[in-house]
């Protein structure tokens, strides 16, 4: 097996692009039939929002099964590494994730490196050093899949006892190979036309609910200054900041929240969602037992810092979009901050309703 320092090809064939828009597709219907199911009261369809993503769930790992099945199949290649670095990104239990940068030497290809992330035991910690030497395995066709090897065969103890190994230059660095810019736009258009399908086909009760209630004067769309916009209905709010503002500005969160329930009898809400310049809220129809929450609750000084820890900390190299939502479906009120990157990756963390972070999903 070669290996070169080439960028690796991306994957745009037609099964990852069908993939990328059934994907697409399940992340724009979902939230929407969600909330059009709450809006008009449609049970069915607000059911169908929760099991949709649950569905292709499974059907994607039912489809994955014959393919996992052929990569058992294949006898791993088993090599020493040394490792150039390391680094802890979290400690939430005994098994710790660290992020590795290892230089691996197979026997019969040049020497690369590889970066990948494994959880080490807490106790076993500490027999991981920089220029320790590792004996590890990868599948022959994806060297950037490597694994550590914990107990290695008497041979390989021996081998690892008596083994020095050069650092391989930066330029042989191998990774997965990339999603592919198509891939993106074919999920982003599966996405979108999902999402509006699904209010294409209840615009006749969304509209006539909208008639037949006649809306308060406070339904209207009103301006609240010359640089935002909000608008306010019996079922959800919004506010739109102008060009150049942020809702993680000091405050601005807060008082946009303000606009929206200040003139709300109850105030309770069902989802919030934050972005950069855009504030959604859903409130809760009066005596349901849809599970709520107060938004005055939300941790508000800590949004700012749970963004940018999403940003910065998962591995996304160039991130481009981000988005809180605070719902209460499990019970507790959580908060997700999902971030994209520039290529398509995303990568998430999520908080209790004190702020504080309990999980993170770091980018592939």
């Amino acid at each position: 097996m070669t290996i070169t320092a080439s960028a690796p090809p991306t994957r745009n064939h037609p099964v990852a692009l069908a993939r990328g828009f059934l994907m697409g597709g399940v992340i724009g219907a979902s939230p929407a039939a969600f909330v059009v199911g709450i809006v008009i009261t449609n049970v069915a369809l607000l059911v169908t929002g929760l099991a949709l993503p649950a569905v292709y769930g499974l059907l994607f790992f039912l489809a994955g099964v014959p393919r996992r099945a052929r990569e058992a199949a294949v006898v791993p290649c088993t090599a020493l590494a040394m490792i150039e670095s390391l680094e802890a990104i979290g400690s939430e239990s005994s098994d710790v994730p660290v992020r590795f940068d290892l230089t691996v030497a197979p026997q019969d290809a040049p020497a690369y490196r590889v970066e990948f992330t494994q959880s080490i035991n807490l106790v076993d910690l500490p027999d991981y050093r920089p220029r320790g030497i590792l004996v590890v395995q990868y599948p022959p066709d994806r060297p950037w899949r490597v694994r550590i090897v914990r107990r290695p065969t008497p041979e390989w103890e021996e081998r690892v006892a008596g083994a020095y190994l050069d650092s391989a230059p930066g330029p042989t660095r191998v990774s997965e190979p990339p999603e592919g810019s198509v891939v993106g736009f074919v999920r982003l258009l599966g996405l979108l036309l999902a999402a509006a399908s699904v209010v294409f086909l209840f615009r006749a009760d969304l509209f006539d609910q909208d008639d037949t209630t006649g809306p308060p004067s406070s339904a209207q769309p009103s301006v609240s200054s010359t640089s935002s916009t909000t608008v306010i209905s019996s079922a959800s709010g919004t506010v739109t900041l102008g060009p150049g503002q942020s809702l993680l500005d000091k405050g601005e969160l807060r008082r946009a929240m303000d606009s929206l329930t200040k003139d709300k009898d109850t105030g309770k809400a069902l989802t919030v969602v934050v972005q950069e310049r855009l504030l959604s809220v859903v409130f809760a129809p009066t005596g349901t037992r849809v599970p709520q929450f107060d938004p005055s609750s939300l941790p508000y000084e800590r949004i700012p810092a749970l963004v940018e820890e999403a940003r910065t900390t998962l591995g996304i190299q160039s991130p481009q979009t981000w988005q809180l939502t605070a719902e209460r479906l499990t019970g507790a009120l959580t908060l997700r901050v999902g971030v994209t990157g520039a290529e398509g990756s995303t990568a998430s963390l999520e908080a209790d309703g004190q702020g504080k972070v309990v999980r993170r999903t770091p980018a592939p």
